[in-house]
């Protein structure tokens, strides 16, 4: 194994590409020389080389589940706030929805076809202390 590894160390590189011996000879020189094109062909060069850049290095598929991914992480936090976040007060300004949905929540599980109110969750009257 090892008298192996030192044989193909010890051999010379190969070259990645041989310019000279290529069968398929380039029209053109590339990249051409800017200075002897007109202003008109290195506008259009210039054009045609950024269209191709985007379209190499356009990745729909990674883009739709970035976008994906932010709207599903946008919307969870919204709903969670919402729904479920305790704010550390009684009254938040989603009291109603939250009810609402709690209502929706609760009746899924029962046989009535009809949707009842939950009454609103009074916050505790701590001015006056309960009487004995």
């Amino acid at each position: 194994m090892f008298s192996t590894l030192i044989r193909r160390s010890a051999e010379a590189p190969k070259p990645l590409f041989d310019f000279d011996a290529n069968p398929y000879k380039a029209k053109r020189t590339w990249p051409p020389d800017f200075s002897k094109l007109s202003p008109k062909h290195q506008f259009r060069l210039e054009r045609r080389y950024k269209r191709r850049a985007k379209l190499k290095w356009a990745r729909p598929g990674w883009t739709k589940g970035v976008k994906l991914a932010q709207w599903g992480s946008g919307i969870f936090v919204l709903t969670y706030g919402v729904l479920f976040m305790d704010w550390g007060r009684e009254d938040t300004p989603f009291r109603g929805i939250r009810d609402w949905y709690k209502g929706i929540a609760d009746s899924i599980w029962t046989h009535s076809q009809h949707f009842e109110t939950p009454e609103p969750a009074r916050p505790p009257n701590l001015r006056h202390p309960p009487s004995q």
